[in-house]
């Protein structure tokens, strides 16, 4: 009889250990229901399951075209295990030491009040959130590929959230695999609408565990940019012509006709001079020539890149002087907001606030005058 009950003992801690084992572990395949759905960006989507997990599936991490490896990150409770054969990324319960290797990630923590979150970033001079700038605990990591990883070690960072212009820095991946600090790949980069852009803040908001929150600021954006966006189109009835950059590096790049300062330009009632020459694909080098005659058939030139003034910019390209735009001092550039080591806003907090992004352009092209009251952009004198 003691045997018995000795046995009957085994098998129900058996059973409950491998019940309990079940419950604890979770599948992919549990992650039924649609948590968020972007309406802009086509790049991320969240997911969760009935047990309160999430997961992020991003889909878009870098610009390019074709198929690319899909990048995951489950969000478990706590006591919650990944499935044996998940190749993903997983942290427990919201990220609360973050390391930002884009300034476009700081902005979207700040724009859901988690700057308190971040705890290491590259490139801290540029760097424009001032919470984040005058926070001797924020260390600077540095830049990929050469970071600090003994620094990022002590941060002993919940996550690292990483961008890739064309691809994975599987060099970077590598080492945090080794070194068993999850990361992600947050690909507004890759997205070429502002809202686009503007939305991936859910995704970031996710991983800290303000979902909810973001998508209402969200909400607030998308209206806000809408409704400006709706507006000028029904009043305006004449666009004017804009002409974009200048030289780097001894080569004019105009964007794609589908790209987001195009997209930009189109919203705010504006005519990018460049149109139907590069629909799509990213940028496209340009003689010297060709970016005269249409600097000089332009009505406004914008982002003009590291000149701040007129005068530099006649004494650096002075066979431009003559053109519409410079005689009449119609050339803005989007440097208003900037670190004092150059750093600048317009690919910072900009990129979460195309509503005001908007704003700027629309004074720009359709209010003369208006020109003290710009936010990310400034008229050079």
């Amino acid at each position: 009889m003691r045997n018995a009950t000795h046995t009957l003992a085994v098998l129900l801690t058996l059973l409950f250990s491998i019940g309990c084992s079940n419950r604890d572990t979770v599948s992919t395949e549990d992650f039924s229901v649609a948590l968020y759905s972007p309406r802009h960006a086509d790049g991320f989507e969240i997911a969760g399951d009935e047990h309160g997990n999430s997961l992020i599936r991003v889909t878009k991490p870098w610009q390019g075209e074709g198929d690319m490896p899909e990048q995951t990150l489950m969000i478990l409770c706590d006591g919650m295990q990944p499935p044996a054969d998940y190749a993903g990324q997983t942290i427990t319960s919201a990220a609360e030491r973050i390391v930002c290797m884009s300034s476009s990630h700081v902005a979207m923590l700040d724009a859901t009040d988690c700057t308190n979150t971040i705890v290491g970033v590259s490139g801290k001079q540029y760097i424009s959130n001032p919470q984040v700038a005058a926070n001797d605990s924020v260390a600077d990591i540095g830049y990929d590929p050469n970071l600090d990883f003994e620094r990022l070690v002590t941060l002993h960072p919940d996550i690292v959230l990483l961008y890739g212009v064309a691809g994975e820095s599987t060099s970077t991946t590598a080492k945090l695999r080794e070194l068993k600090i999850p990361y992600l790949y947050i690909g507004d980069y890759a997205e070429q609408t502002p809202l686009g852009k503007a939305e991936w803040l859910v995704a970031v908001a996710e991983i800290a565990g303000r979902r909810e929150q973001a998508v209402e600021v969200f909400d607030g954006i998308e209206c806000r940019y809408e409704a400006l966006r709706d507006s000028v189109a029904g009043i305006v009835s004449e666009r004017p012509r804009i002409m974009l950059n200048t030289p780097y590096q001894d080569v004019w790049y105009m964007p794609s006709d589908d790209s987001y300062m195009v997209k930009l330009i189109e919203d705010a009632a504006g005519e990018y001079i460049y149109i139907g020459n590069n629909p799509n694909g990213g940028s496209k080098a340009i003689g010297l020539e060709q970016a005269y005659m249409l600097v000089a058939d332009a009505d406004i030139w914008l982002n003009t890149g590291m000149y701040t003034s007129l005068d530099e910019l006649r004494t650096l390209m002075p066979k431009f002087a003559g053109t519409r735009p410079m005689r009449e001092g119609r050339i803005y550039n989007n440097n208003r907001r900037r670190t004092p080591s150059g750093g600048s806003d317009f690919w910072e907090s900009a990129i979460v606030r195309p509503d005001i992004v908007l704003q700027d352009l629309v004074k720009i092209m359709h209010a003369s005058g208006d020109d003290d009251n710009l936010y990310y952009y400034q008229r050079l004198k």
